[in-house]
Formats: structure tokens, sequence, C-alpha cells
């Protein structure tokens, strides 16, 4: 693991990343608070892409809890059956939407507790949807992030919520509402996995990544 980021570095680390992309955005396309929350929870082990291929036909019929709950289980499985997963995600989706309908008077709730309550959404979803919806600082974790916070020395920790944490402690207050985009993009397009884009990258200087490529 490598060792945490000194406050000066983290500052200049986000520093350039705000200046190369002052406004980051999910790539989930939504329309409302209920869109977001059903497509974050469907993108569990899928790609973005191939949720929001899926969804195109799904939203205008189906954009509330209860035009969900209309539309049925069958009718949902028929719009998201090329997604990982997708017969429990349908299930999920439609129970949730019905304990939205029931206890929350339609509404996507502003908290992460009653967020974790629904079916098939865990820490990361609620955190997503607090992030880009409620616009609170959260830090959903993805593999992206938990993968360059260990190897660059960002946000190191041992499994997701210690990466959590060390961005919520050590990423500078000003840049808490954008940390996890930034860091995401970041992880999908350059500090890859298998091939790391080192020549590419912003903060090639402050990494502590040994193995760089040239």
């Amino acid at each position: 693991m490598a060792r945490q980021f000194e406050y000066a570095q983290m500052q200049e680390a986000f520093r350039r990343f705000q200046a190369a992309e002052p406004n980051p955005k999910g790539e989930l396309e939504h329309t409302n608070a209920f869109t977001l929350l059903v497509a974050v929870a469907l993108s569990a082990q899928a790609t973005d892409a191939g949720v929001n291929k899926a969804t195109r036909s799904l939203w205008p019929i189906a954009d509330t809890p209860e035009k969900m709950l209309a539309l049925g289980e069958e009718g949902l499985t028929e719009h998201v059956k090329t997604i990982g997963l997708y017969r429990q995600k349908a299930k999920n989706v439609i129970a949730l939407s019905r304990i939205l309908v029931e206890r929350f008077g339609g509404e996507v709730p502003s908290s992460r507790a009653a967020l974790m309550s629904l079916p098939g959404v865990g820490r990361k979803t609620a955190n997503v949807v607090l992030n880009i919806w409620f616009h609170y600082p959260a830090q959903a974790v993805d593999t992206h992030i938990f993968r360059i916070g260990n190897r660059t020395g960002l946000c190191p920790g041992r499994d997701v919520e210690a990466v959590e944490r060390a961005i919520e402690d050590n990423v500078p207050v000003e840049y808490q509402n954008h940390a996890h985009h930034w860091l995401i993009l970041h992880g999908r397009y350059i500090c890859t996995a298998r091939k790391p884009r080192c020549a590419d990258c912003l903060i090639r200087d402050l990494c502590q990544f040994e193995e760089k490529t040239a």
C-alpha cells in the first residue's frame, strides 16, 4: 500500500484535476433522482455505457416509482435484459419502487441510511445519489478509486470504506464535492488496471507507483 499523500501534494493533485475538468459529471444518464437511483443500482457489475443503452427506452415510460410499478417486473426485465444480473436487478428495482411509494411518498430520500434500506442499494450507490443529486460531499468508492487510491498514494486503504475515509479526511474541502468524479474518470481512462497511461497522467510526478509506464 502506498503512503498517503501529504497535504500539499493532495492539494496540488486536485488543483490539477480541477484545472483539467472544472465540472466533472457522472456518465450515467438520468432525468431525476429516481432514474439516477435506478441507473446506479443497475450499473453494479456493468458498464455505464451498457446501462445507458438499456435505459434510453426505459426512462420515457418509467421515470417515477409509480410508473415503474405499473410497468412491472416482466416489463422492466425486457428493457434491462442486456445488463448483467438483470433478473435480480429488475426484482430489486420493483421492490425499491414499492418501498419509495409506501414509505417515502414516492420521493427518493436524502439520507444514506434511508437509501441503504432499499433493496439493491449499498453504500456506494447511496453515496452516488447523495453526491450527484443532493450535492452532498459523499465519496462513492468503486474499483477504479480503490485501485488508484492505493496505487498512487492519493487515498490508500485496506477496504473501500477505509479509502472513503481517506478521501473525506485528506482531500481539501474545496474539492470534496467533485473528488470521486475526478478519481473515477482518472481510473477509468488514465490510471487503468492493466496498462496505466502514465505518460498522460496529470499527477505523474506526485504518484508513488513504482512501475510507471513509459
